[in-house]
């Protein structure tokens, strides 16, 4: 807590000389509330007041109102909270609160910084020191993810899926139909060239590094026991599970093939989010995840040969929407939006609709999604969702289905039928869907909203962006054409070098700040750091060791006695696989799949035969007796390169 105080402390001096002001009555407030709040003035009420300043900021004025924690100056007929006054009025008019014409940029940025700068802080429990308890906390020490909000978060989920039934019982049939035809546009010989590759049997499946519903792990996935009768007609066991049809009978006869009755359900947990809220996901049975990844895989590659489709969705590459926002914060021509609870809202009505007139491809993501989930507190229930996050198919399913309602919405705006070429000439570099994150043009946004409630998803507000000059899309957040994006803590600061994990992330977040101009602050984790570490060199970004990055370039002691290459002295990340042995069909498979199409399917090798020479350091020679994530990271002092 103290640590985390100074800190605050240091970044306030810095960035108070930097936009010519004072922060000595702010470190002085801030002291007092975290001593009498603890930490939940640091992670949530300072970055409640943080978003409250966003929003002034897309919407021009102050309302006081937004941030009742912090109140106004006293004996000043102001609108602004007395709290940070000295930044806010280089940004907002001391008397009337309204924005200012040119606000300083710098000032913006130091604003966000200081109020949001441990909104993303996860721990596992909270010394409260005296002072009102907060959300029904029973006593002076809680847990972060108590059960009461572990349970308020499954309670809400259930909540959700109540929506989504409520949204498909109310919806016109007629939307609905605009909402195929729509997607037909959009998606029609995306879908055909998918649907041709399922039926001639041409998926590649993979597994996924994460947990599964059925607790499998590492290798253990590659011997695989289980399928599920939905979906062996349209993905049969054997093509997925055997390597090579030599072993196609072995395969079969120790195959447990489960009834639709008895299939296994997600299992929905939840994960560690911010202090205040936990996320939610739902771990897939090994069986479902695999196919889902096959799938997957089938529609990216797809949507990578569509030249329009490629550039208004995004799957792996976030740059393209953090340029159009950026681009928006200086036209205004573009809004951001962002959904609530966006995966758990796409109803599986929704997905049906938009791949009705594909059956190989709506067979297969209908077999292989999971239709129960077990729910803590609420037991096993039928699913009206397509699926939460944990899903392979969630993110690309849902990013086509809110490309879909937002060319409806442009559609519906226009008064007049689009066409694809239009839509291409028009929108290419307007539109951008990543996940939840949405880029669509101003003059459309209110309508894209309206189809987005109409077919019962949420526009969170308090993150969508429209009116003003700033935008915020994919972790980066901008303002007239200005990067103001921030560096947050993301765990406690460790107390010893046994915390590996914990000195990793405060090594990362000391070049974070240097890499973002904050210096005073990266010099005072300097000290902090060398108390954990004896040796910490000056290095390169990417050096395997340990180590401050700099503007300057990296430091070296000696030379290698084997290539004369320079070399220092430092911590380096040792994280080792879990043992897991394979053999059999299952190795056989392993490597195969993790190989290229041609071998899979026994096609003719590709010429040249220089494109199948692979680097040696690239292989892995332990894959088939250890793997999976690492059970625990250490760190290990060594001599490395500093580059």
């Amino acid at each position: 807590m103290k640590s985390l105080m100074s800190l605050w402390s240091c970044m306030a001096n810095e960035l108070a000389i930097r936009c010519c002001t004072s922060a000595t009555r702010d470190i002085k407030y801030v002291a007092g509330r975290a001593e009498h709040e603890g930490l939940w003035f640091l992670a949530v009420t300072l970055a409640d007041f943080g978003k409250a300043i966003q929003k002034w900021l897309d919407q021009g004025f102050v309302v006081p109102s937004d941030a009742p924690s912090f109140k106004k100056a006293s004996g000043r007929r102001t609108g602004l909270p007395a709290f940070l006054s000295g930044f806010l009025g280089r940004v907002f008019d001391p008397s009337s609160g309204v924005l200012l014409d040119e606000p300083d940029i710098e000032t913006i940025y130091a604003l966000r910084q200081l109020t949001l700068v441990f909104s993303k802080i996860a721990f596992s429990e909270v010394p409260r020191k005296g002072g009102p308890r907060q959300d029904g906390d029973p006593s002076s020490k809680t847990k972060v993810v108590s059960p009461e909000r572990e349970k308020l978060a499954m309670s809400e989920y259930i909540q959700c899926e109540n929506d989504v039934k409520r949204s498909d019982s109310l919806l016109d049939e007629s939307f609905l139909e605009d909402f195929r035809n729509m997607s037909e546009m959009l998606f029609g010989s995306l879908f055909a060239k998918v649907d041709r590759d399922i039926y001639w049997g041409r998926l590649m499946p993979k597994h996924g590094p994460g947990a599964t519903a059925d607790r499998l792990r590492g290798n253990a996935k590659y011997d695989l026991q289980t399928w599920t009768r939905r979906m062996e007609p349209v993905l049969p066991a054997t093509s997925f599970l055997s390597p090579s049809p030599r072993f196609d009978a072995e395969i079969a006869g120790r195959l447990n093939t489960v009834e639709p009755g008895a299939e296994m359900p997600v299992r929905v947990i939840t994960v560690p989010k911010t202090i205040k809220t936990p996320r939610i996901i739902a771990i897939e049975p090994t069986a479902m995840q695999y196919a889902q990844q096959a799938i997957q895989r089938a529609l990216r590659d797809a949507l990578g040969e569509d030249d329009f489709l490629s550039r208004v969705i995004g799957t792996d590459d976030q740059e393209p929407n953090r340029f159009l926002a950026c681009e928006g914060s200086r036209s205004g021509n573009l809004a951001t939006l962002d959904l609530s609870e966006a995966s758990d809202r796409v109803s599986n009505q929704h997905v049906l609709a938009m791949m009705s007139g594909y059956p190989h491809l709506s067979a297969a993501v209908q077999a292989t999604r999971s239709r129960k989930a077990d729910v803590p507190g609420y037991g096993v229930i039928r699913l009206a969702k397509f699926a939460s996050m944990g899903s392979a198919l969630t993110f690309d399913l849902e990013a086509m289905v809110f490309l879909t309602m937002i060319f409806l919405a442009i559609q519906s705006e226009s008064s007049t039928s689009l066409c694809r070429e239009e839509l291409i000439e028009r929108f290419s570099d307007k539109v951008r869907v990543f996940g939840d994150d949405l880029i669509v043009p101003r003059d459309y946004v209110l309508t894209v909203i309206d189809v987005l409630s109409t077919f019962g998803y949420k526009v969170n507000i308090g993150k969508s962006y429209w009116t003003g000059r700033f935008r915020e899309s994919c972790g980066r957040e901008y303002y007239d054409g200005q990067d103001v994006s921030i560096v947050k803590v993301r765990e406690m600061f460790p107390t010893s070098r046994q915390n590996a994990a914990g000195v990793i992330a405060l090594v990362k977040f000391r070049n974070q700040c240097y890499w973002s101009g904050l210096w005073q602050s990266a010099k005072w984790l300097d000290v902090r750091i060398r108390r954990l570490l004896k040796e910490f060199p000056n290095v390169a970004p990417t050096a395997p060791v340990l180590g401050r990055e700099s503007a300057l370039g990296y430091e070296f002691r000696t030379l290698d006695p084997k290539n004369h290459g320079p070399i220092v002295k430092g911590y380096r990340v040792v994280a080792k696989a879990p043992p897991s042995p394979l053999e059999g069909p299952g190795a056989l498979l392993k490597c195969l799949l993790g190989d290229s199409q041609w071998q899979r399917f026994g096609l003719p090798k590709p010429e040249p035969l220089a494109s199948l020479v692979v680097d040696a350091k690239s292989v892995d020679d332990e894959h088939l007796e250890r793997t999976g994530r690492p059970e625990r990271v250490s760190i290990k002092l060594g001599w490395q390169p500093p580059y």
